[in-house]
């Protein structure tokens, strides 16, 4: 395993209600299965194979195409902003925050974007937000989680600052967390549900290390195993039972003391979302089912439509 790390998607120090973000209805109207159905009609056929190829190259590149879909949504809306370079170094990547997203994230997004753009059907003419959502449902259908229909019809976003990156901190309890994805428009039960996409992927030890042998919610062993952990690497699995597959084992790991965020073990921990920590530690099903809906709701924040956005050429400047 490539030691590559990704920090948690609940990575900030500070939190606004960005409800600025929140799709107008006319927005989130324009969004539909099959959008592209006669523009490009092999578009998911596409993207599906050369996620698989990218997957195939790189063990991080689901988990990092997946976290990549969650920062890019949770900032400015699903418009693809996490994607741009700004020449002058003021863009999404260079926030703090957000330079723990991994090149494999990136390029397996802008792999898929050269391979549609390749049919002459299809180019120039599908979104690179729309891209992204497409490839996060890979990443977790090709991991072993659910497929679901992925709605279609975003626009790119032409402005990325480093200013406007506001995520969750590591170390949030449950009254923050539900605070700031009310602000996307996301329930507790949504919030819960995303949380199992640390199912995949790994966090830096300095995001944990203060929890070892100091947090009561910790597993005593499993604190011991983290001491090790870091003491010869800098990350540990955010899913250390199957790191590589999306399950519902992130749960069970709660149940047990072995969450290795703060914010992750306080879901449990907190008696108003243990419930449903328990449900799913026992309901895959219903997670997966969860999981997708709420992936659905995440990916209607802040949709562009033509008015203000447009479909990039490259992913990584606006036209």
């Amino acid at each position: 395993m490539a030691h590559i790390i990704f920090r948690s998607f609940f990575l900030a120090d500070v939190v606004v209600l960005l409800l600025v973000l929140l799709s107008p209805p006319f927005a989130a109207a324009q969004l539909k299965t099959g959008y592209y159905a006669s523009i490009c009609p092999n578009l998911e056929t596409i993207i599906r194979s050369s996620v698989k190829q990218s997957m195939a190259q790189s063990q991080i590149a689901g988990p990092a195409a997946l976290r990549l879909f969650f920062h890019d949504c949770a900032v400015r809306g699903c418009d693809a902003s996490v994607m741009i370079v700004n020449s002058n170094g003021d863009d999404e990547w260079h926030n703090p925050d957000d330079q723990s997203l991994k090149p494999d994230g990136f390029q397996t997004i802008l792999a898929a974007k050269a391979a549609v753009d390749s049919d002459p059907q299809c180019r120039y003419k599908v979104s690179c937000a729309d891209i992204l959502a497409l490839a996060a449902r890979e990443a977790v259908s090709q991991s072993g989680g659910p497929y679901y229909q992925v709605e279609l019809g975003r626009y790119d976003g032409r402005v990325s600052t480093k200013s406007s990156v506001v995520l969750p901190h590591a170390d949030f309890n449950l009254d923050q967390l539900n605070a700031f994805f009310s602000g996307l428009g996301l329930s507790q039960t949504d919030m819960i549900a995303l949380s199992g996409g640390h199912t995949l992927g790994a966090a830096d030890c300095p995001f944990f290390q203060s929890r070892i042998g100091t947090d009561p919610s910790m597993d005593s062993a499993f604190a011991s195993q983290l001491r090790t952990t870091c003491a010869g690497q800098t990350f540990a699995f955010l899913d250390a039972a199957t790191p590589a597959g999306f399950d519902n084992s992130y749960y069970k790991n709660l149940q047990t003391g072995r969450g290795l965020l703060g914010s992750d073990q306080v879901l449990y921990t907190d008696q108003r979302s243990r419930g449903t920590v328990n449900y799913y530690a026992t309901n895959q099903g219903t997670f997966f089912y969860d999981f997708a809906n709420a992936m659905t709701k995440l990916g209607r924040v802040g949709v562009k439509t033509a008015a203000n956005g447009e479909i990039r050429r490259d992913c990584r400047t606006p036209n």
